[in-house]
């Protein structure tokens, strides 16, 4: 299945839903492929580095030319954003697990990896990454980074940017096509409301040319995930700056001061979002909260596996790790985000359990993901009670990951 997604450069996350390449689908992605091919698995990494801007972000869309420029909406005719290689992207970002998927590959191949020069070449160009979110995203001054839009997050439809979203003037919706619903349920998909939302809220970010420090923002929130990834991949950057025979120290204090601050995004047992037009923690939990499990010498560890044990999420008993809190208001089981398990985040967890020596739980966690991929056709995610396949089917990361739980 991934070979039949491989374009040649990048795995497209689906032919009909995901067309191009999309950020961090494609560092999960590699995580996988190196166990097929260390050279192609860095050739996936190396490819989607080649549409950063140069202010150092990575965009969440790089666009390819050889589809339609209507296949996907918004598309590049939206964005309106080229690199200075010529490359048309999208104008907003995704969480930063590239560095982690960076050191994963090297390891899969340290000697292809040294051959290739791989280190060397892409260090750089994760250093910048980090720095542009570092630079210019910490938006409210907490030492976080702020994600300026849901798309930013990964978790698109989130019930932890309701309230946010509310506050947003929906685009006409006669100003726009929808693509995604000419391949998915309707009642899988985020509504026509939120989605006049985020087209508003990426045209507004476009129309500021993208400029953090101008642009009104809306929306802007810190982000659990986002930054529990950012901690983790400075530890991998801590990683690579070591192979590379290169101080590893601004790396790791990096990741220190961020996890420090972190922790003021812990409340009730779980990570949870800040509004930033608030100052307010969301009330919302969500997966999201979760994934800072995998975040070394986590101080809030212990409370946070309780958590994840209890009836919010049910770790062990339901399939995987539910997207949303099951006893929320705003539960539903198969709608984007709103309730669905999903394979990445599961990847996650099991990445955190295993280094929390949770060893029960973790072989749960991939036996349930072994079983559900490869019964399910490789969905997008799926019912969290009955394992149902929802979404896109042959979906890129899902294969990828699960290989990874097979071969390690």
């Amino acid at each position: 299945m991934l070979l039949g997604n491989w374009t040649g450069h990048s795995t497209v996350p689906s032919h009909s839903l995901y067309p191009h390449q999309w950020s961090w689908d494609s560092a999960f992605i590699a995580i996988g492929l190196r166990h097929l091919s260390a050279r192609r698995a860095q050739v996936e990494l190396e490819s989607l580095l080649g549409s950063q801007w140069a202010d150092g972000r990575i965009p969440h869309i790089s666009f390819s030319p050889s589809v339609a420029r209507d296949a996907y909406f918004p598309g590049p005719d939206f964005w309106q954003a080229t690199t200075r290689g010529g490359v048309e992207t999208s104008g907003i970002v995704q969480p930063p697990v590239h560095a982690l998927a960076v050191w994963l590959t090297h390891q899969a191949d340290e000697q292809e990896s040294v051959r290739r020069n791989f280190l060397a070449r892409v260090y750089p160009k994760l250093v910048a990454w980090h720095a542009y979110l570092r630079n210019h995203r910490d938006l409210g001054g907490h030492g976080l980074v702020a994600i300026v839009h849901p798309w930013e997050s990964g978790m698109d439809n989130s019930p932890a940017w309701d309230d946010a979203l509310a506050r947003v003037e929906p685009a006409p919706l006669d100003s726009f096509t929808r693509r995604d619903t000419d391949h998915a349920s309707d009642d899988d998909r985020p509504t026509d409301l939120d989605y006049g939302r985020y087209v508003q809220l990426a045209a507004t970010y476009r129309d500021h040319r993208y400029d953090d420090a101008t642009t009104p923002f809306a929306f802007a929130l810190e982000d659990p995930c986002f930054n529990a990834l950012l901690i983790a991949s400075e530890h991998a950057l801590a990683s690579i700056a070591s192979a590379l025979s290169l101080d590893p120290s601004p790396h790791l204090s990096a990741a220190e001061a961020l996890s420090k601050s972190l922790s003021t995004l812990f409340t009730d047992g779980i990570f949870r979002a800040r509004d930033l037009k608030t100052s307010e923690l969301v009330a919302a939990d969500t997966i999201s909260g979760l994934v800072p499990l995998l975040v070394p010498g986590l101080a809030e560890a212990a409370e946070l596996l309780e958590t994840a044990r209890g009836p919010r999420f049910r770790l062990g008993e339901v399939r995987m790790v539910p997207s949303y809190d099951l006893t929320g208001p705003a539960f539903e089981p198969g709608r984007y985000w709103r309730g669905p398990s999903w394979f990445n985040t599961a990847w996650l967890i099991h990445r955190g359990l295993s280094a929390l020596n949770q060893d029960a739980l973790a072989g749960g966690l991939r036996s349930d993901v072994l079983e559900l991929a490869a019964g399910t056709d490789f969905a997008e995610y799926v019912d969290p009670f009955t394992g149902e396949a929802r979404g896109a089917r042959d979906f890129s990361w899902t294969a990828a990951l699960a290989l990874d739980l097979e071969r390690t």
